[in-house]
């Protein structure tokens, strides 16, 4: 027989005496839903008509005191009432329900008649002798009105001890119903208690087993047997059990020696690597870390090991990207996490910049088990750029006086000499000197470039309204902007906290993006300032409707000489975006692009709130650029 089956048949049998006992109560409900309905049919309306009746007679009783006294109003409210009274003895006679009833009912209306008839005879006397009514009422009228009240009672309490005797009948019921379905239940209870332990026994003696067989196949005991033959489910389970721990024994046998040699070779290629290399677990402990991170480091694994990240590594921006990296969710793919930013290290040869990488480490469901972050040492690329820049700086420094000088010949040849030249010679000066004046324009760009990048460029920070450096910026385009024929608007609320800036560099940040927005936006077009509040931030942004940029060029847009390609494109240096990089850069603030080809581009760079506690430019500047 199948488990299900036995499981059904079991839970039949606690079903019938569940149904006995259902059956029992309702039977017992049913006798003491009767009863009640007795005590309320039979002698509630009885004993309300009686109680009312009493209530009627007293006050007729009352109407007549009135009216001897005088009062012509009682007579009135003496009849009202006498309908009233004939209304409830009406109703009463209409319910006889017991044996004596009757001759009280008859009573009370004989007793009620001559009641009647008294009262007329007194209002007679009133009329025509008025000494005689008062001892009339008190030998005639008032022992009829106590004769009808006290056969009322008598009414009343016939069946008041008819209902207590119900009562007693209906307590006496739910005394046995009580006591009968009690005997039922508990003979149910142990009955189905019985079979309850005997169906648990069957089943969990088995499971119990295989419990604990499970419990050694996950403690890597793989040799078990259990004693569980019975055919139903039960007991095919017990098999596959058995015949799945000599299946993992086998695999674990074949497999163990296999993951010890991945892991070897994953540690060896660890080793080898010559970059610095840390990983770490979602608790910032540090799980692994190869000889070339140690000695960047001045550790040792033994050290380093279930260590935090920042009491090894010292650098609290890197663990803050870090533990932003690894909490900012499941849902992201790890080389899409990768962050990048240098790390400086003093040591006795000076001072050592490493690139850093920190990469999510995670399982095909995006469950997050870490990171690893790798130092890659530029120190030489550092400085070789260092020279460089000096390079730069120097060559467009020294290009300056002969470009002056070019500049000027040129312009007084044009000046003096231009009746005497012809028209191709004076089309050459003319192209001459227009590559002057981009080389100027070049040179300038260099040495401003330079100047930023080695922290020699002072910036005069102050506090200043976002929306004032948005207007003068537009009202410095509006007139290219007239002539193109674009719509040039800022909407940047005055109602924006003032940032802490350098107005003229900024405000050429803001020219620049707009002179190239024009630039690449056709007639009839548009070109907008916006500014917003977020966080510790302004964010400020230059919108157009032109041709937008390509996604290969937006990875690269802020780079040095690199400029996009268009039918609209002009001469120009390739670093404007570049020194506004920097320029942003210098004020703590960052400069980014979105664009989607063929609808326009969004130049979006930031700007920190102004605050009281300030530090003069020139330290300003030598803190964010020398480290």
């Amino acid at each position: 027989m199948k488990l299900r089956s036995k499981i059904l048949i079991g839970y039949a049998l606690l079903l019938t005496p569940i149904m006995l006992v259902w059956g029992w109560s309702i039977f017992n409900l049913a006798r003491l839903g009767d009863a009640s309905e007795a005590i309320l049919q039979e002698n509630y309306r009885s004993i309300l008509a009686a109680e009312n009746m009493i209530d009627v007679i007293e006050r007729q009783d009352s109407n007549t005191l009135l009216l001897l006294i005088g009062d012509e109003a009682g007579m009135a409210e003496f009849r009202r009432h006498e309908v009233e009274f004939l209304e409830w003895l009406g109703r009463a006679g209409d319910n006889i329900t017991l044996e004596n009833e009757t001759e009280t009912i008859e009573a009370i209306e004989r007793g009620y008649l001559a009641y009647l008839e008294s009262f007329s005879t007194l209002h007679g006397l009133l009329l025509t002798d008025e000494a005689a009514a008062l001892p009339y009422y008190q030998e005639t009228i008032l022992p009829t009105f106590r004769q009808v009240r006290d056969s009322c009672i008598s009414l009343r309490e016939i069946n008041q001890n008819a209902m207590l005797a119900a009562s007693i009948e209906a307590q006496n019921v739910a005394g046995r119903a009580i006591w009968s379905t009690a005997v039922i239940g508990v003979i149910s209870v142990v009955m189905g208690l019985s079979f309850s332990l005997f169906l648990a026994n069957i089943l969990s003696r088995p499971l119990g087993e295989m419990t604990r067989a499970a419990e050694r196949i996950a403690r890597g005991d793989y040799n078990i047997n259990l004693s569980v033959k019975s055919k139903d489910e039960l007991g095919i389970l017990a098999d596959e059990l058995v015949s799945m721990s000599q299946e993992l024994k086998s695999y674990h046998e074949l497999n163990l020696s296999q993951i010890l040699a991945e892991k070897q070779r994953s540690e060896a290629i660890i080793r080898s690597i010559s970059d610095g290399i840390i990983v770490v677990n979602g608790d910032f402990e540090v799980i692994a870390l190869n000889p070339a991170a140690a000695q960047i480091l001045g550790t040792t694994f033994d050290e380093a090991r279930d260590r935090h990240f920042l009491d090894i590594v010292g650098n609290r921006s890197l663990y803050e990207q870090a533990k932003t990296l690894i909490e900012s969710g499941n849902g992201l793919s790890a080389s899409a996490e990768a962050r990048q930013s240098v790390l400086e290290i003093e040591t006795k040869a000076g001072t050592q910049y490493y690139n850093t990488a920190v990469t999510r480490v995670e399982t095909q469901d995006h469950y997050m088990l870490g990171a690893v972050l790798l130092l890659q040492d530029v120190t030489k690329l550092k400085e070789l750029d260092r020279l460089k820049s000096d390079f730069v700086a120097t060559a467009s420094h020294e290009l300056r006086t002969p470009l002056t000088g070019i500049a000027m010949s040129i312009g007084l040849l044009v000046e003096n000499a231009g009746e005497k030249l012809s028209a191709d010679e004076r089309e050459l000066l003319a192209a001459a000197q227009g590559d002057v004046q981009r080389l100027r324009a070049l040179v300038n760009d260099l040495l401003d470039l330079s100047k930023i990048e080695s922290g020699r460029m002072e910036m005069a920070f102050e506090m200043v309204k976002p929306s004032l450096l948005a207007e003068r910026a537009a009202s410095t385009m509006e007139q290219q902007a007239g002539q193109a024929k674009i719509d040039l608007t800022t909407t940047v609320s005055e109602d924006l906290p003032p940032v802490k800036a350098d107005p003229n560099k900024i405000t050429w940040v803001l020219t620049n993006l707009i002179a190239n927005g024009l630039r690449y936006t056709n007639g009839g077009g548009s070109v907008g300032v916006s500014g917003r509040k977020i966080g510790r931030f302004v964010h400020l942004a230059v919108t157009d409707t032109g041709a937008g940029i390509t996604l290969e060029h937006q990875s690269k847009i802020f780079d040095k000489f690199v400029q996009v390609t268009s039918d609209r494109s002009i001469g120009g240096s390739g670093l404007g975006l570049a020194i506004c990089k920097e320029i942003v850069k210098a004020h703590g603030g960052t400069i980014w692009v979105e664009s989607t080809p063929g609808e326009g581009s969004t130049f979006t760079f930031t700007l920190p709130l102004a605050t009281e506690d300030r530090e003069p430019a020139a330290m300003i500047m030598r803190s964010e650029h020398n480290g």
